[in-house]
């Protein structure tokens, strides 16, 4: 039996351009052979443009421009890259241009001061015009300026005391490096985290020793300690036998330590806030100073024990 659809007018028709588009025409065929090839090859373009999607690597700082980890880091290893390059030019000005120190306690060596005071000076303006500017723009070329200054002081203060304590600079650099990795590996996981409290503290400590650091250096400068006070106050009193620096430089070390934790978590929340790429310079410019704070702290410390013995 037929089917009653056919029997539609429309299927009757026996004009041959009706005819040629029925389906089941030769034309029709290759027609619909075209049309269900063009569809097929839509499909396959749009499946491997969607493979290709998937297979891609997510998209980067650069890509978002936006603040990423990855990113911070690669900046802080940027600019510690232009301290270790102006920390050898430094220490090798400060030794008059010879590689190692000299390690004859008669020999009576001088070094030039030169870099250590220069970079001092040029880091700590620099530090400030980068913390009261940040707010409006963030400059890379004054944090870099930072980096290499800070080389040079960092370069400047290890050679003089390897001179005068062999072996210091391997010391302080294996203690800072020991404690940045485990500050930020309990940070990492999590078992320490930035609080309010905490921050408040810390802040109030600050103060407080930034107020006993320039009464020692005023003390110091003066002479009102008299001999035998390299260090100050620091090196002078003595608790239990314990020299005042080394009670002091532990704790300076904890704040330190701290402030690294202040830093990550600033980090993480720029991140998490999805701050724009450029503030991970200011990210890698916290870490920097914090990081250099700690190994000068840690190489008095050692020299205040070792000039003990």
């Amino acid at each position: 039996m037929s089917n009653f659809a056919f029997n539609n007018p429309a299927f009757q028709q026996q004009d041959p351009r009706n005819v040629a588009t029925y389906p089941g025409a030769p034309q029709g065929a290759q027609g619909a052979q075209a049309a269900s090839f063009q569809h097929g090859t839509m499909d396959a373009a749009a499946n491997a443009q969607l493979e290709g999607m998937y297979a891609a690597p997510p998209a980067g700082a650069i890509e978002t421009d936006r603040m990423s980890v990855e990113d911070t880091v690669w900046k802080t290893a940027g600019l510690f890259g232009i301290l270790l390059v102006t920390a050898a030019i430094g220490w090798f000005v400060t030794l008059g241009g010879v590689a190692a120190p000299e390690q004859n306690p008669y020999n009576q060596f001088q070094p030039n001061m030169l870099p250590w005071i220069v970079g001092a000076l040029g880091g700590f303006v620099l530090a400030m015009v980068i913390s009261f500017t940040s707010r409006k723009k963030v400059r890379p070329a004054l944090i870099f300026a930072y980096a290499a200054f800070e080389g040079l002081f960092i370069g400047g203060i290890s050679a003089f005391f390897e001179v005068l304590y062999p072996g210091i600079v391997f010391q302080a650099t294996l203690a800072t490096v020991s404690v940045v990795g485990v500050t930020l590996a309990l940070f990492a996981s999590g078992k320490i985290r930035a609080s309010k409290k905490a921050t408040k503290i810390f802040m109030i400590a600050m103060i407080g020793y930034l107020v006993f650091s320039l009464l020692n250096v005023v003390l110091t400068w003066t002479g009102v300690l008299g001999e035998g006070a390299a260090f100050g106050l620091l090196s002078k009193v003595e608790i239990l036998g314990i020299p005042l620096g080394l009670i002091i430089g532990v704790l300076v070390v904890i704040m330190a330590a701290y402030s690294l934790v202040l830093d990550f978590d600033q980090i993480q929340q720029g991140v998490r806030n999805g701050a724009p790429r450029k503030y991970g310079w200011l990210g890698a410019f916290g870490i920097m100073v914090t990081v250099v704070w700690l190994y000068v702290e840690i190489l008095r410390m050692i020299a205040i024990v070792r000039g003990s013995n």
